[in-house]
């Protein structure tokens, strides 16, 4: 009868790759570590880019990138239409048709409107909800950052993100981020694309009752065409007027 072959002694090599083969307990912990730094790094890049914003025009906006992709994955044509212009080329009358459509209390709120927020759902006009409970400021930041997704990650972060907006920009700059980065149409982005695309005129030279069908359609510009919104705009016109404007 033969002797069996006795085991391998447990050499320090050997012991270290049995080791390395064996579950770790904080690698979980180690992952949700990094995923917590990244998501602050991802944050802190976002508010640095906000504090740029005050002195740079931005290039492109989360909108943007996210609209290309769509057409590129749907094999689509897109044509962008995206001009950066001042708020003193931007007429008035689209200035203060956007604020009442949009966000009547604008510079009475700080970011937020609890009384909005609270009377959100107003009903629906033409086939849509005139307006939700978000302010300028919540849009601009989900126009540059998060696009148009939904989530409580995103609400989330851009609840902690406006503050730092209204703090480094101002209104000012705030409205005319806005209103040149929305969306306002099938590739087109901002107040001088939108009035040269719809009403084959400029931002500056844009009248009353064009700037009030132009609001109308933000809440849903990819379906909804300024000439349809009688009903809207009328309403717009309203608003503009117990406004002062």
């Amino acid at each position: 009868m033969t002797d069996s072959p006795e085991p391998l002694p447990e050499t320090p090599l050997r012991k270290g790759f049995l080791r390395s083969l064996t579950f770790r307990p904080f690698t979980l912990r180690a992952a949700l570590l990094w995923l917590a730094l990244g998501l602050v790094l991802l944050w802190t890049l976002a508010a640095l880019t906000l504090v740029a914003a005050r002195w740079i025009d931005p290039p492109t906006t989360a909108v943007h990138m996210e609209r290309r992709l769509e057409a590129w994955i749907h094999r689509r044509p897109y044509h962008e239409h995206y001009k950066f212009v001042p708020l003193g080329q931007i007429s008035p009358n689209l200035q203060h048709a956007v604020i009442a459509a949009e966000d009547a209390r604008f510079y009475q709120h700080h970011g937020f409107d609890w009384h909005a927020i609270q009377i959100a759902a107003e009903g629906d006009m033409e086939g849509g909800r005139i307006r939700g409970g978000s302010t300028l400021t919540q849009q601009l930041v989900k126009n540059l950052f998060f696009g148009t997704g939904r989530s409580f990650l995103r609400k989330g972060a851009e609840f902690t993100l406006v503050p730092i907006a209204e703090f480094v920009l101002g209104k000012q700059r705030i409205l005319e981020l806005y209103l040149n980065v929305v969306e306002w149409g099938p590739g087109i982005y901002g107040a001088e694309s939108a009035c040269r695309a719809w009403d084959g005129t400029s931002a500056y030279n844009i009248d009353r009752d064009e700037a009030a069908r132009l609001a109308a359609i933000l809440p849903a510009p990819l379906r909804r065409k300024p000439q349809r919104m009688n009903r809207y705009s009328d309403l717009i016109l309203d608003r503009m007027t117990q406004m002062g404007w």
